[in-house]
């Protein structure tokens, strides 16, 4: 999967900041951007991270059946994808540009808070 269409992004995850690791990337990707460069709380910058995945959790915990193998799970989360309303998705990419001028703001600090108190203040 690496290539020019990808951006491997750093979440600080204690595997991704190991040295072998670090050392990889940056001789196979070759717009590679290290760790350090990232925001440490870079999954606040990540739609999936902070939107869509709570809203897929929040989903598959009503099912009444559970996926009791693999393969099930898989179809499963294929299914709460592509049901999930064109509104759950839209909602954080059009507030990303806030998002960022919040993480700015928080020099790359975590920013749940400071997203809602502005959420509230709006």
């Amino acid at each position: 999967m690496v290539g020019k269409q990808f951006i491997f992004q750093q979440d600080g995850a204690p595997a991704h900041g190991a040295k072998l690791a670090q050392d990889w990337l940056a001789s196979h990707c070759p717009d590679f951007i290290d760790k350090d460069s990232w925001p440490p709380s870079s999954p606040d910058l990540n739609t999936l991270d902070y939107a869509i995945w709570g809203a897929m959790l929040e989903t598959y915990n009503k099912l009444t059946t559970k996926p009791k193998n693999i393969p099930d799970l898989k179809d499963t989360l294929q299914i709460t994808w592509n049901d999930l309303p064109l509104g759950t998705i839209q909602k954080p990419v059009l507030s990303f540009r806030k998002r960022l001028q919040i993480c700015v703001k928080a020099k790359g600090g975590h920013l749940e808070h400071s997203m809602h108190k502005t959420e509230h203040l709006a």
